[in-house]
């Protein structure tokens, strides 16, 4: 029988502590059925007997503390929220004792935001993560060893797992089952539970904000031209010349401040800007793409997939209830 220990952070998201409680015991009772004895023993393990979720509209009651379990098979870092600083903080004890089992044998497997509890063991350092699309730049201020895979659904890597933003954890998940399972198993699961089996990136659900959450005003004001332009054909020295800097400086201070070249902020400001007219307008891909500054249609369809993941018409049919399939 493999032990699963379901950790219950302070802070942690309600649906990502039941959701995996609920497909591995769901496993448990396929073996049933099959007359054959459960394959897991699954507890949630946390800081205090009851933990307060939701501002105090859940009480979840863990079956151990963290003292109570000296060795397991499997680790499950939920999901948090609020203030990650905080939640680290209130959760230190946690993340020591996580490391502690990953070095006695045990796999880890972190959910969404529950990356940054995994990687604050150091155990991703050098290493694969997938988190929310939403928590990248604050991830990897935090943790600049790490190599953050903002496209992936699912990291597996030296017994260390990741999910990537919400409801991606279920995949997670059934990739674990398979693996201890079976593939029979995972896809059965899969069915029960209708979670569409086999998805690898979550591109197509990530929205670009552009990162202005640094203090240097002259990338900034980069930053605003292009997305106020975003139509025409920006260059790197038509922004030089507009800020009086030099193209060395500029491009050094850009990529600084947002984590992206000045080349790689136009394309993604020009490819959210074509999402949006896809989402909200019947035009074709061809008036889409003259919209946003682009006239080779190769292109833009090729940079587009890059970006999200998907092509211009299976985006625009899969957001707009509108558009009719060319």
């Amino acid at each position: 029988m493999k032990h699963i220990s379901i950790l219950v952070p302070h802070g942690a998201i309600l649906s990502s502590v039941e959701g995996p409680r609920q497909l591995f015991a769901q496993v448990n009772q396929f073996y049933k059925a099959q007359g054959a004895p459960p394959l897991f023993e699954i507890q949630l393990v946390g800081l205090a007997k009851e933990i307060l979720l939701s501002g105090g509209l859940y009480t979840i009651h863990a079956d151990l503390l963290l003292p109570e379990v000296e060795r397991t098979d499997l680790v499950v870092i939920p999901a948090v929220d609020g203030e990650i600083e905080n939640a680290l903080s209130l959760n230190r004890d946690m993340v020591a004792w996580i490391g502690k089992q990953y070095r006695n044998g045990a796999e880890v497997a972190s959910l969404c935001k529950g990356a940054f509890l995994l990687a604050s063991t150091g155990l991703l350092a050098g290493r694969k993560c997938a988190t929310h699309w939403m928590a990248a730049r604050e991830f990897m201020q935090l943790f600049p060893d790490v190599q953050l895979v903002t496209e992936k659904i699912i990291t597996d890597e030296n017994g260390l797992y990741s999910s990537g933003g919400a409801f991606s954890y279920l995949n997670l998940i059934l990739h674990l089952i398979e693996k201890y399972a079976g593939r029979d198993m995972a896809v059965l699961s899969a069915k029960v539970f209708a979670i569409e089996i086999g998805r690898n990136s979550q591109l197509s659900f990530a929205i670009f904000q552009g990162q202005k959450g640094h203090a240097d005003e002259s990338v900034k004001k980069a930053q605003e031209y292009i997305e106020s332009n975003y139509q025409d054909k920006i260059t790197v020295e038509q922004l030089t010349s507009m800020l009086s800097l030099s193209r060395r400086s500029f491009e050094r201070r850009f990529k600084k401040a947002t984590a992206n070249t000045v080349v790689e902020y136009v394309q993604r400001v020009k490819i959210e800007a074509a999402k949006k007219s896809f989402e909200t307008s019947r035009k074709n891909i061809n008036e889409v793409m003259y919209d946003v500054g682009y006239s080779d249609t190769k292109a833009f369809r090729s940079l587009f997939k890059k970006i999200t993941g998907i092509a211009p018409v299976e985006y625009r049919n899969k957001y707009n209830k509108q558009a009719t399939v060319e």
